[in-house]
């Protein structure tokens, strides 16, 4: 891999065109593989470089993208669907119906809610060169919403040959059929990544709507900054040295909209979930009773204020196990008030609590999760336990989160992070729940009574019944607690006065996005 050239800081140097876009992402991108992944900045990575059949429009609904549309047969066991003529790889060779099959068969391998479709799957075939046929063991009237949700981790189609990787591999290669190359000798992990338009892209008819619609290339060239100081970004994007900064710290936000030249827009209207994560393999973690009793000491507003401050238009408690504001979502949890830490003490005692260390691993170059872990340290120290917060890059917790050894051997105890709410919308969907155990989300909560239930949600027959099932799924949650709600917050992002097209999303989209040249 070339080197690249190196991120000077603070000057960067101006883009030479009006057609080129320097763009500073949440996060370093330091794993590519936008479906081994659930990193946010993978998947916006992914949205560049890839394209999906389904995608969904502002109210989640699905839509055809790369496929001309889809047919289920009469009695659910099949679909058929057609794919869009003229489709091509940056590498230059046709989309073919088999590169959706092992793209889609990889996919149900790793995805949350692909999971779920796959062990409905017999076979994904092609029937010929532009029909996708996908063979079932029983009816999944969901199919759609499965192969067409926005976020982590999409069903990017790629080519047959990285396709074939396997699962527990992430692919190295960068091949898609997007909007955007992805330029594989210009990307430094840590410094850069950069983009440039592909020509041979075919975009749909009609206007763009979040995933689904026209996504037309109208720069030449993405090129992505990475700075982890917020104070860097900022005084980049005031000088015009960067056009696009995609998550302002919240401290900032009166600096910049005093400035004329920029434009703060909120970046998802659906805002994003924070969570904190057990290691349901290893102690202290793996009993329900101390996962409860954390729970019970959990106050959402520390946790809220640790990353957006005192802007309460900026964030909510969401005391659900879903995104608070989405259909069928309730609130059952009721928060212990300040000064019953002594209840939840008792609580950890009574759980079980051998002293044993609790390891949190903690990026320091992540604003919207860092503090997390500052806030959960010092609480599971007032409640008693003992705690090695171990602070490192973003890059280095997505890869450490896959060891299961003993939290003393290299392994966690505990880690933080937050989901775009439209990817954890639903039962089947939303991994911080799921039970799926050794096939799950880091962390390996295993329930086969949640399972159970989700799969009822899935065939419910009516709203009342799918309801009552994510009633049912909720009081699971916060009996098992999986996962610690942190509560619910939206973001800001920022940008040059020159810069059009901009659409919010559950990601940054580039496509439609024109620049004015200087």
């Amino acid at each position: 891999m070339a080197a690249g050239l190196p991120l000077a800081a603070p000057r960067l140097g101006r883009a030479a065109s009006g057609r080129v876009l320097r763009f500073v992402p949440q996060a370093n991108l330091s794993t590519l593989d936008p479906v081994f992944t659930t990193a946010a900045v993978t998947i916006t990575h992914g949205y560049c470089v890839f394209d999906t059949l389904y995608g969904v429009d502002g109210q989640m609904r699905p839509q055809p993208q790369m496929a001309e549309g889809a047919e289920a047969a009469p009695d659910g066991l099949s679909w058929r669907i057609r794919l869009r003529e003229g489709l091509r790889f940056h590498d230059g060779e046709p989309v073919l119906a088999r590169d959706c099959a092992a793209s889609l068969a990889r996919w149900s391998q790793r995805d949350t809610f692909g999971q779920t479709l796959g062990d409905a799957v017999e076979a994904f075939e092609a029937a010929d060169d532009r029909t996708l046929v996908v063979r079932l063991k029983r009816p999944f009237p969901r199919l759609l919403e499965a192969i067409g949700k926005p976020h982590s981790s999409p069903a990017f189609i790629m080519p047959e040959r990285l396709a074939r990787t396997d699962p527990t591999k992430p692919v190295t290669e960068m091949v898609g059929s997007g909007p955007f190359r992805f330029l594989a000798d210009e990307y430094v992990s840590g410094s850069r990544s950069v983009y440039a338009r592909f020509e041979g892209y075919v975009p749909r008819e009609g206007a763009p709507d979040w995933t689904a619609g026209g996504k037309r290339a109208e720069l030449d060239r993405l090129e992505w900054m990475v700075m982890p100081d917020p104070a860097t970004a900022a005084a980049a994007l005031q000088s015009g040295e960067v056009d696009w900064w995609e998550q302002v710290l919240p401290d900032l936000v009166p600096l910049l909209a005093r400035n004329r030249a920029i434009t703060l827009q909120r970046q998802d209207p659906y805002g994003f979930i924070s969570v904190a994560r057990f290691n349901h393999l290893q102690p202290p973690f793996d009993k329900p009773a101390m996962r409860r009793a954390v729970l019970s000491a959990i106050r959402q507003e520390d946790y809220m204020r640790a990353i957006m401050g005192d802007d309460r238009e900026s964030w909510r408690e969401c005391r659900a196990m879903f995104p608070c504001g989405l259909p069928e979502v309730k609130q059952p949890w009721t928060e212990a008030m300040p000064g019953r830490l002594d209840a939840a003490r008792a609580a950890v005692k009574a759980a079980g609590y051998q002293g044993e260390t609790v390891v949190i691993i903690n990026p320091t170059d992540y604003p919207s999760i860092g503090p997390h872990g500052q806030v959960t340290a010092a609480l599971l120290r007032e409640l008693g336990m003992k705690v090695d917060l171990q602070e490192m890059d973003w890059g280095s917790v997505l890869q450490r989160r896959f060891s299961r050894a003993p939290a003393g051997q290299g392994g966690w105890s505990l880690y933080h992070t937050n989901w775009p709410s439209v990817s954890i919308a639903n039962p089947a969907m939303n991994a911080t729940i799921r039970g799926q155990g050794e096939k799950g989300w880091a962390g390996w909560y295993a329930s086969p009574e949640m399972e159970r239930l989700t799969a009822e949600w899935l065939a419910a027959p009516d709203a009342a019944a799918s309801q009552g099932l994510m009633d049912r799924i909720q009081a699971l949650a916060f009996e098992d607690v999986p996962s610690l709600p942190l509560g619910q917050y939206f973001s800001s992002m920022a940008y040059r006065k020159g810069i059009q097209g901009v659409r919010p999303g559950s990601a940054a989209f580039f496509w439609n996005v024109r620049k004015d040249a200087a």
